[in-house]
């Protein structure tokens, strides 16, 4: 799927910045166009700037000391919100997702913000290399499939015996409270945030997570 990008200015409390987003109307006639082609496409969840994405990076930028000079990475970041404003405070951020398009858009919105310390990769949580670390890692509505959970799982386990923080936000699924409860024991901060974007009200839960020393 090949859309045209539009640079979004952002305006959030505390900040704004600059995101290049595909056109939504184009974004749905070539997915509607691939479906009747019957083409075995995956929905474009990255194409939309998510609640969960908004208050992953409103949280970052009211505790910027959660990624000072740390070595940042988020997976499945879609359009890498929350990779932008953690590269303002951070060492270094890797922004990720499995759709080379994503990465590629998220390389353009990196070069028009002129951030020398992000890199864009693609990356599959299915398949990570073995020698991926991260200080912070970033998550934002991750968990909306339920075939995923339990590989999903092993790989958060990963990163917290790495000794990793995770940074975690979701929107307040019924479908998740169970993946959502088998974090909680390494649940060392929890928030609940209230998005509006877009004259909507999402609520929004996040949760810092870590293992125990």
């Amino acid at each position: 799927m090949s859309v045209s990008l539009q640079l979004k200015h952002l305006e959030r409390p505390g900040y704004t910045i600059g995101l290049f987003v595909p056109d939504a109307q184009e974004v749905q006639d070539s997915y509607f166009q691939l479906q009747q082609a019957q083409a075995q496409v995956p929905f474009p969840h990255w194409t939309k700037l998510w609640p969960a994405a908004l208050a992953l990076a409103d949280f970052i930028q009211q505790h910027p000391e959660l990624v000072q000079h740390q070595n940042v990475l988020e997976l499945a970041a879609g359009l890498g919100l929350p990779t932008f404003v953690a590269a303002r405070y951070a060492q270094s951020v890797c922004c990720s997702d499995y759709q080379e398009e994503a990465v590629s858009t998220m390389a353009k919105t990196a070069q028009h913000l002129q951030f020398s310390n992000v890199t864009c990769e693609v990356l599959d949580w299915n398949h990570l290399p073995d020698d991926l670390t991260a200080d912070v890692l970033l998550l934002s509505d991750i968990n909306y499939d339920p075939d995923q959970f339990a590989r999903l799982y092993q790989v958060l386990r990963r990163f917290l015996r790495q000794g990793t923080v995770i940074l975690l936000t979701t929107p307040q699924r019924l479908m998740a409270k169970s993946f959502i409860e088998k974090l909680l024991p390494f649940c060392r901060q929890q928030y609940e945030m209230n998005i509006y974007y877009l004259q909507q009200h999402t609520p929004i839960s996040l949760l810092l997570l870590q293992e125990q020393v």
